[in-house]
């Protein structure tokens, strides 16, 4: 069977888009987090340091956009917002396991050190910190 060719720079290409799409510094991340349920602004952000309010602010107005995370306001003092997947979102959290297992699986293959020592945070048993995928 011939490999399907793929120009990934070129803006007609569907994984140019979608690569445009997912690939900000902290989409992946968040996308991660929104995929264990539905979280607050403050929320992501305590799970997403040391992102800046405003590059957080940046990255879900573009996921919300692109159509990838829903947000929710609440009309109470003081405001309320929530944000969660949607269903094209969703399908995302099997192709973020997948790059998780196989940078987990390749890591020393390729000398990356994955897991930086000063991480202490880990992510469902598997030998990848949170902070490597910023």
């Amino acid at each position: 069977m011939a490999k399907k060719e793929l120009d990934l720079i070129n803006p007609n290409c569907s994984v140019y888009d979608v690569m445009n799409i997912i690939g900000g510094k902290w989409k992946i991340d968040i996308i991660y987090h929104l995929g264990e349920g539905t979280l607050r602004f403050g929320e992501l952000k305590k799970s997403l340091i040391p992102i800046t309010q405003q590059m957080l602010s940046k990255q879900l107005k573009e996921l919300e956009n692109d159509g990838i995370i829903k947000r929710k306001v609440y009309s109470v003092i003081p405001p309320k917002v929530e944000y969660s997947l949607t269903d094209t979102g969703n399908s995302l959290n099997p192709v973020i396991e997948s790059i998780l297992e196989w940078a987990s699986y390749y890591s020393n293959k390729l000398d990356v050190n994955i897991c930086k020592d000063e991480c202490e945070r880990k992510q469902d048993n598997m030998d990848c910190c949170k902070a490597n995928l910023n």
